[in-house]
């Protein structure tokens, strides 16, 4: 039938449903094919927001405040002209509201390791909209593999210092729904004092010449010095 409408596409400009709070953000309604002028409705959750009229073959366009989660939902749209009565709807969409994330806290059991040594490091970032993916850096080089945490819970890595290399800078990043991004605080590890081989034998050899001494003296007091008075 010459000037029926086709069903109306409802897309998003910038591109993706995922929103911040109080972020703007813009839809488009429009119908490929119909006489002229064509009304576009926009519906929340089927409560009527807006009505846009057009006289020319462009979209409508819908700016939009995400202030809430109420403001989420289910939107459509509709699409009328003077050919056919009730109009054509749209596909729905529906919008999800992120939360920005914080930035993450690397953290580790000790500050101290020594070669040949396994430790333990954690990434935990309290805020953000789940998932979040954490990756770990060991200078500009990445640790694989990156860790998608889907409860609110760190992240964790075990690493190997095998050599001086390994007490370099560690850092990690969260990140979710690929737009918000977070670095950690620096992190470094210290290399922790060997201990003597030859400390233990000295404490020993101390503790024997420390009772050498006191029974000398113990020998002295109680049999050389009674001796010696008796003889006078």
């Amino acid at each position: 039938f010459p000037g029926m409408l086709s069903n109306p596409i409802l897309t998003s400009v910038q591109g993706t449903l995922n929103v911040v709070k109080n972020q703007n953000m813009t839809l488009s309604c429009h119908s490929d094919s119909g006489s002229l002028p064509i009304r576009y409705t926009l519906f929340k959750r089927n409560q009527k927001v807006s009505t846009l009229n057009r006289t020319d073959s462009t979209p409508g366009l819908f700016n939009l405040t995400i202030s809430s989660a109420s403001d989420l939902g289910e939107y459509k749209c509709k699409a009328e002209n003077n050919i056919m009565s009730g109009g054509k709807y749209s596909n729905s969409l529906n919008f999800t509201l992120i939360e920005p994330i914080s930035k993450p806290v690397l953290s580790s059991p000790t500050t101290q390791a020594k070669k040949g040594q396994n430790v333990t490091l954690s990434c935990f970032s309290e805020n953000g909209s789940l998932p979040i993916t954490y990756v770990f850096f060991k200078g500009t080089q990445t640790i694989p593999p990156p860790l998608k945490m889907r409860k609110r819970e760190a992240a964790v890595i075990f690493q190997f210092i095998n050599s001086s290399s390994d007490f370099g800078t560690y850092k990690c990043k969260a990140e979710n729904s690929n737009t918000y991004i977070k670095y950690s605080n620096p992190f470094n590890f210290t290399l922790a004092e060997e201990r003597s081989h030859s400390q233990p034998l000295i404490i020993l050899l101390g503790l024997i010449l420390l009772l050498f001494i006191i029974g000398f003296a113990l020998t002295i007091r109680f049999f050389i010095i009674p001796s010696y008075k008796a003889s006078e």
